[in-house]
């Protein structure tokens, strides 16, 4: 049985976790950790993760950026297996997660969908084929309107796969309405669409003389994202320091 303390746990994700692990016979939460006290869990919930002295085999994080620093500290000192699903983290956060992942072993997906990183292999491998032969690439991402970061960090993460077709050779171009002139070949645009409800929706176009091919993922609900943690937390319980992703996870399970 894994041992997972949840941070984040009376946010919407962290929610989601709860229920899928109580209906888990191969994890169990024993700690939470949230400043929001509000929600009755059947396990100790701590406000800050420096309160929490319980004994896990690995940490879930959908918490907030502002909390990455003091969790990534928490976790280098204890050697405890980090699943970090935050996102919108900044460079300073990012090189701080690599010094964490020399400690004890770290897993950071922007997105934890089964479908979304099955995707990224599939992009690679058309823009390789596509781009020279004279196809623009785009990516439009929808969210929600409580969603702070933008662009998102799966659009950021299908654009890097996108790149590294290419050595990394290719633009990033956010905003279009900043400069008035025509698209550069080399640049992936990337376009953030926040309204309503909506869970998560990416679309990559190929725009090719005379045809269009569009490779789109729509979440329905974040239990997708909930279902790839818990698998990522069951995967990293046990292993020994270093970084880790989604396709690690996958390619286990095949």
């Amino acid at each position: 049985m894994v041992r997972m303390i949840m941070h984040g746990c009376n946010g919407k994700m962290g929610q989601v976790i709860t229920k899928l692990c109580q209906e888990d016979d191969k994890i169990e939460i024993v700690a939470g950790v949230d400043p929001y006290a509000g929600i009755d869990n059947k396990y100790p919930v701590f406000q800050s993760i420096q309160e929490c002295e319980v004994e896990a085999d690995v940490i879930v994080d959908f918490a907030s950026a502002q909390a990455v620093d003091a969790l990534l500290e928490y976790c280098s000192a204890r050697k405890i297996p980090l699943v970090l699903c935050t996102t919108g983290l900044s460079e300073e956060q990012n090189a701080k997660v690599e010094e964490t992942a020399r400690q004890t072993a770290v897993l950071k997906s922007a997105n934890m969908s089964l479908g979304i990183n099955m995707m990224m292999d599939l992009l690679q491998r058309m823009a390789k084929i596509l781009a020279p032969a004279g196809f623009d690439m785009e990516i439009v991402e929808k969210h929600h309107n409580q969603k702070v970061d933008a662009p998102s960090g799966t659009a950021l993460a299908l654009a890097d796969a996108l790149n590294g077709a290419f050595d990394n050779a290719y633009q990033y171009q956010y905003d279009r309405t900043k400069e008035r002139k025509k698209r550069e070949k080399y640049e992936i645009g990337i376009q953030a669409v926040r309204g309503g409800s909506i869970v998560g929706e990416h679309e990559v176009i190929f725009a090719g003389p005379d045809e269009v091919i569009e490779i789109k993922h729509t979440a329905y609900s974040k239990a997708v994202f909930g279902k790839g943690a818990v698998e990522a937390a069951k995967f990293l319980a046990g292993k020994s320091a270093g970084k880790y992703d989604m396709k690690d996870v996958v390619a286990e399970q095949i």
